[in-house]
């Protein structure tokens, strides 16, 4: 084509208005760019494109691209198709007549414009990914969605496709993800360029070339693979240590304990308040001798009362703002947020961290409001020291979870895990574990969030959990939050963490004093004597599930694949798996069906084909669809015949 530059490795086409380039970008993968200010401006953000060599043919009209299973054709009009192996799954569909509008663009202001791309629908196709959102859905075809990140929301722009590819929208601008019957489209707000990858192949191939290109997970220490305290809050050390000291008398393994937000002198501190914790480094050393790590909440809210504020201030470290102060959140008073994106922020903020709580004790960090969370939620009015809020937000908290992970590996440490509420492509690598945020403690949410959980597994995110049962309106006294406790600590067992946490209905005394109300108790012990005996099996069956569950935590860092997955992951040539979002494979052997309804003792499972064990009870079944029985102490999983993890279930065989 007249229009197009064919190289040894790359396609460059010209139009007015554009200019296209199109290159290699890992195995069986492609990557689309198109920048409508028609000059290539090399970002990558949080991509790492891989060395490829791929096949390019080019005639009067058209030029093809082959890489491996994955071929690409553009015609002289710009349009562009997607092959595997042969046959279309993706072809790009014009906004007007005759063709015409082959993306579309709309110009802000010098270099920012908003584009979108839309592709034809495609009959039957099923789609999963984009992060954790409580839609109460599997297959995210026929929704829309922000992207955008709020509490409990956190978007990863990528999906799977059940027709053999994923897609990568590589933009950390705020937009819109629609996959809706009449087309699928990805809009930006705020760019430079239109960027996506396309990658073919099963759920294991695409899974594993999207860790090459954004990143793999360290291997999950030891230490982070057992059972995880947390409750709004424990309010003094004595109280936080007799927690940790039960546990250990009655010889339950406690594996970290938390201490959650307001344990701090001011917001931007970064210390405990030593009229409530007045010997940090002493309690830890009690808490190691338990075997238990301590883990802190950090916040990136900064009150101008702090004495970090002037320092952060006058060094630009805090998120500015285009209009108005730099105040951004409103939390006991208006709160202004570090810059996680500044590499200075970064290197100033740990240091005060390993001060305070790491030097003292503290083993790791619990980075709540990592969106950030703001009021209202004008991304356009933030400065960063990476760009516009709008044009760059997604990436706050994948800077947030490497400020950690800098800081620890500077120590000489490498069992690095951060528990964090957001998250964007590439935070695995700075083992980030992510966590869905403030969720209702109701069986809805429950159910919603398996599902959440199983999309977030498709977006190269391994590392993901819930609070069991739920962060708010939970009432330890109800018998129905009694049942729901139980339903979810069975589901948190086969989550690659087991945390629970939440803000339960107070019933108690308050220690006077304390700034922020505290929820009542939220400790195994704190549900009723019938529910003690069912969570303690629990967690002890957690503790001797934790050898496989490493050695999935293994696969994941060498491979990429997910520890908590959708069925099709696994049996990908099975149709029906691809609809199944109440029952999910833990690692390459257990099938886990969770009970997610309010007085529900019976559940269908669909085993696919092979030979299964009921792990409760030794039963063998062949593949099929089968009822059964679930009174509210048992639970639902399956272990392939034959896989050693069997004997953590039924030691006898």
């Amino acid at each position: 084509m007249n229009n197009t530059t064919v190289s040894k490795n790359k396609i460059l086409f010209s139009r007015k208005g554009e200019l296209v380039e199109i290159t290699p970008c890992g195995e069986n993968a492609i990557r689309f760019r198109a920048f409508p200010g028609c000059k290539v401006t090399d970002r990558n953000f949080t991509l790492m494109p891989q060395e490829e060599q791929a096949e390019i043919y080019e005639d009067e009209k058209s030029v093809t691209m082959v890489n491996g299973s994955l071929t690409l054709k553009m015609y002289h009009d710009g349009k562009v198709f997607f092959f595997r192996d042969g046959v279309k799954i993706l072809e790009e569909q014009p906004e007007l007549a005759f063709g015409n509008h082959i993306r579309n663009y709309k110009n802000l202001s010098s270099g920012i414009w908003e584009a979108r791309v839309t592709f034809m629908p495609c009959e039957g196709e099923r789609f999963y990914g984009l992060g954790h959102e409580a839609t109460g859905r599997l297959d995210l075809k026929g929704c829309s969605f922000d992207i955008v990140n709020v509490n409990a929301k956190c978007t990863i722009p990528y999906v799977y496709s059940s027709l053999g590819y994923g897609f990568l929208w590589n933009n950390p601008s705020l937009g819109r993800a629609e996959l809706s019957a009449n087309r699928t489209r990805w809009t930006s707000y705020a760019t430079r360029q239109i960027d996506y990858v396309v990658i073919a192949g099963t759920p294991k191939e695409v899974t594993g070339t999207l860790a090459d290109l954004t990143g793999h997970a360290p291997v999950m220490p030891h230490w982070a693979t057992g059972f995880w305290q947390s409750r709004l809050r424990y309010e003094t050390q004595e109280e936080l240590l007799e927690t940790a000291r039960r546990y250990h008398r009655e010889g339950i393994p406690l594996s970290v304990i938390i201490a959650d937000y307001f344990h701090w002198t001011e917001q931007g501190d970064y210390r405990f308040d030593p009229k409530y914790w007045p010997d940090v480094k002493a309690m830890t050393e009690e808490l190691d001798k338990m075997g238990t790590k301590l883990v802190v909440s950090v916040w990136p809210t900064v009150n101008e009362n702090s004495e970090n504020y002037r320092p952060m201030s006058d060094g630009n470290m805090l998120v500015r703002t285009a209009k108005s102060s730099d105040r951004v959140f409103n939390f006991y008073g208006w709160q202004a947020v570090i810059d996680a994106t500044n590499p200075e922020t970064r290197r100033y903020v740990f240091g005060r961290l390993k001060e305070n709580y790491i030097d003292n004790g503290v083993y790791a960090l619990w980075f709540d409001e990592a969106e950030p969370e703001i009021y209202p939620v004008d991304f356009d009015n933030l400065l960063f020291y990476e760009g516009r809020g709008d044009e760059v937000a997604l990436l706050y908290p994948y800077y947030y979870s490497q400020m950690a992970y800098d800081g620890f590996k500077a120590m000489g440490r490498d069992d690095i895990v951060t528990l964090t509420r957001c998250a964007y492509t590439g935070s695995q690598k700075f083992g980030a574990l992510v966590w869905s945020g403030d969720i209702p403690s109701t069986f809805e949410s429950l159910a919603q969030q398996v599902k959440a959980g199983l999309n977030m597994s498709m977006c190269g995110i391994p590392w993901w959990n819930t609070d069991i049962g739920g962060f708010y309106g939970g009432d330890t006294q109800s018998e129905d939050f009694r049942e729901l406790i139980v339903r979810w600590f069975q589901y948190g067992v086969f989550c690659p963490v087991m945390r629970v946490h939440g803000n339960r209905c107070r019933h108690g005394k308050q220690t006077e004093g304390i700034k922020e109300p505290s929820g009542d108790p939220n400790e195994i012990w704190s549900f009723g004597e019938e529910n003690y005996k069912i969570l303690k099996d629990l967690v002890m069956l957690r503790e001797r599930l934790r050898p496989y569950i490493e050695e999935q935590m293994k696969i994941a860092s060498q491979k990429g694949y997910p520890v908590m997955r959708p069925m099709f992951f696994d049996f990908p040539e099975d149709e029906k798996c691809y609809t199944l979002g109440e029952q999910y494979m833990f690692g390459g052997d257990i099938l886990f069906a969770p009970v997610v309804n309010k007085g529900q003792t019976e559940k269908t499972v669909y085993l696919p084909e092979g030979e299964w064990i009921r792990a409760t009870d030794g039963r063998e079944y062949q593949g099929g669809e089968f009822e059964f029985e679930v009174p509210k102490d048992e639970f639902l999983a399956f272990v392939r015949k034959g896989a050693k993890v069997i004997s953590a279930f039924l030691p006898q065989i």
